[in-house]
This record gives structure tokens, sequence and C-alpha cells, in this order.
């Protein structure tokens, strides 16, 4: 289903645009693309802080951090 929208775009959404446009896009294409495209960057830093959240989280992984930091300080000061 498609909808119509109508939209202000100041200078630089503009340029942005003209730029999308170069490529080939149509303007309704590169609008679809670039909406797309920025919604789905934003899901992956979400769902990347979440993880880092988990992570932090987890006390047996937060062990094997310290471990993995003791054994490399160690090798580093034998060598």
């Amino acid at each position: 289903m498609s909808q119509a929208i109508s939209v202000r775009l100041d200078d630089e959404a503009l340029r942005a645009l003209g730029r999308l446009e170069a490529t080939g896009l149509s303007r309704s294409q590169a609008i679809r693309t670039a909406l797309v495209q920025a919604a789905d960057r934003l899901r992956a830093k979400r769902l990347l802080a979440e993880e880092a959240a988990a992570l932090e989280a987890d006390e047996d992984d937060r062990a094997e951090m310290v471990r993995v930091a003791d054994l490399m300080e160690r090798l580093r000061a034998a060598g």
C-alpha cells in the first residue's frame, strides 16, 4: 500500500536528495530508499546497544574478559 505525503526540505536535505537522484533514482525512489536505510541504521544501533548491555550484564562473560585481560597482561610482561 502506498501513501502520498508532503514534506518541506531544507537546503541540506535538498542537496542530499539531489545526490541520490544523480545516481539514477527517481525522486520517490530516493526518498523511500533513504527512509528505509535510515530506519535500518537506527535499528542496527539499537540492537548493538542491547547486545552490549546484555554482555555487560553477563557475569560469566565479564569473568572471562577479566581472565583474558589477565592472561594478556602476563604474556606482555613475560615478553
